[in-house]
């Protein structure tokens, strides 16, 4: 019974960036398989939430294709399941000692700024950052019980930082009697060296040894090469874990993949949850757009924001920026917030220009790329080697024409515009997971020059 998971998750693979693989679909098990249902089993709720997201749909096709047969994928979650082999036990700890000498509860101190922006209620949340966002939900509600460490990684720009500070901010409302160290790890370098310096290590280990509660720190991958300080923060980090300290980590990369770095360290930074963070899909986009605006009291049109998230897609920092060059600009030269506006400042900020290429050019590339003739994008086939390329020309043909859902519906079959708008999101959600779609996906603009 279990063979036709086992067929499709191997399949999978060939199609998944190992990495992503090896996090997200290698631990699911599958629980039965009958009625036309295939349960499955996941570690956690987060995990069942990620899953969902990002990689429901390419399992339901894979199945589909292997089978001929459209099966409903159910999950369960496991009640009781099990820590990593390599994490060592502990016996239960008590909380922090919260009183002071005098008895009475005392405050803790806050080391670093924690941007009063960057809170839970500020952060959008989308299937690009979803687990993420709930691990550090966790983390803030039940300080080093849960997701200990937490590791969030993923390129510039995308809400890493955010998500931290908005652990910190949750966590001085809460807990307010803990002591907060928001760091770099630079500054945690160069913390050490002064130490050294100045032979005032013992000062040094008993403030992030022992007086630390929560240790947040930002760009682990800055440590990587530096053989003294990844030693004292491997000490460190022992000594935080093992008095049930949270303690949190961002880095530019996946643990397996930080060059110098030490193996006890890149294997401890697997202890608790990995989380990434990716590019933000469109209505992500649209809604990190709209959200900014309301905090500047700013009612924006719906045809701005749609026009700025389909042409800034980088990052969260570059649409914020986008938008808040907008904004000036409306006001200084006092024009009005229109589409217009908007497309002379993305030109001039972004370099964004109306591109040359039409749905027609789209559908002959992608027919080329994929070696099927452009009558197969425009027919009824169902076959999966139709129906990913035709998926492909409907989301370039949304992306990078901004042509309407409707309009790309009629030019490929007369279909409806709710068919165009779930392809848009299957391959834009694919095209952070799957290399083979990025690929397909890139390589085709760039024929195109879209």
């Amino acid at each position: 019974m279990f063979e036709l998971w086992d067929r499709a998750l191997n399949s999978i693979h060939r199609n998944v960036k190992s990495q992503n693989f090896d996090i997200w679909l290698r631990p699911i098990q599958c629980h039965s398989i009958e009625d036309g249902h295939v349960t499955l089993q996941v570690p956690n709720r987060f995990f069942k939430d990620y899953i969902t997201g990002n990689y429901l749909d390419l399992i339901q096709d894979q199945i589909e294709h292997d089978t001929g047969r459209r099966y409903h994928i159910d999950f369960v979650v496991s009640e009781d399941p099990q820590a990593p082999e390599e994490r060592p036990s502990r016996p239960p700890q008590p909380m922090y000692d919260t009183l002071g000498s005098n008895g009475r509860k005392r405050t803790g101190i806050l080391i670093g700024t924690l941007n009063e922006r960057n809170t839970f209620d500020g952060f959008v949340v989308g299937p690009s950052n979803q687990l993420a966002h709930a691990g550090s939900m966790a983390v803030a509600s039940m300080v080093g019980r849960k997701y200990n460490p937490l590791f969030i990684y993923g390129g510039v720009g995308l809400g890493k930082t955010h998500l931290v500070h908005a652990i910190g901010h949750e966590i001085r409302s809460k807990r307010p009697e803990l002591n907060i160290f928001y760091i770099s790890s630079e500054q945690f370098m160069n913390d050490f060296i002064s130490s050294v310096r100045n032979q005032r290590q013992h000062e040094f280990q008993q403030k992030y040894r022992h007086d630390c509660d929560v240790l947040l720190m930002d760009d682990i991958q800055f440590i990587a090469g530096k053989d003294r300080t990844q030693d004292e923060f491997f000490h460190t980090f022992n000594s935080l874990y093992d008095q049930q300290k949270q303690i949190v980590l961002t880095c530019d990369k996946y643990p397996q993949e930080i060059d110098n770095i030490e193996e006890r360290l890149r294997s401890r930074f697997q202890w608790g949850l990995i989380a990434d963070i990716q590019s933000p899909e469109f209505e992500t986009r649209v809604a990190i757009i709209k959200k900014k605006a309301e905090a500047e009291h700013i009612e924006l049109p719906n045809d701005i924001a749609f026009l700025i998230a389909e042409n800034v897609r980088a990052n969260v920092r570059e649409l914020e920026c986008a938008l808040t060059r907008l904004l000036a600009e409306a006001s200084m030269y006092r024009q009005p917030l229109d589409v217009d506006l908007a497309k002379r400042v993305l030109q001039n900020t972004f370099n964004v220009s109306t591109p040359k290429a039409t749905i027609d050019d789209i559908q002959r590339e992608v027919a080329r790329y994929y070696n099927i003739r452009i009558g197969d994008l425009k027919g009824k086939s169902r076959q999966q080697s139709v129906t990913l390329p035709r998926m492909v020309a409907m989301y370039l043909s949304r992306l990078c024409l901004s042509s309407s859902f409707p309009e790309i519906g009629e030019r490929f079959g007369d279909r409806d515009h709710t068919t165009v708008m779930n392809a848009f999101r299957k391959i834009e959600r694919a095209a952070t997971t799957d290399l083979a779609v990025r690929s397909a996906v890139d390589t085709i603009r760039r024929k195109l020059s879209i």
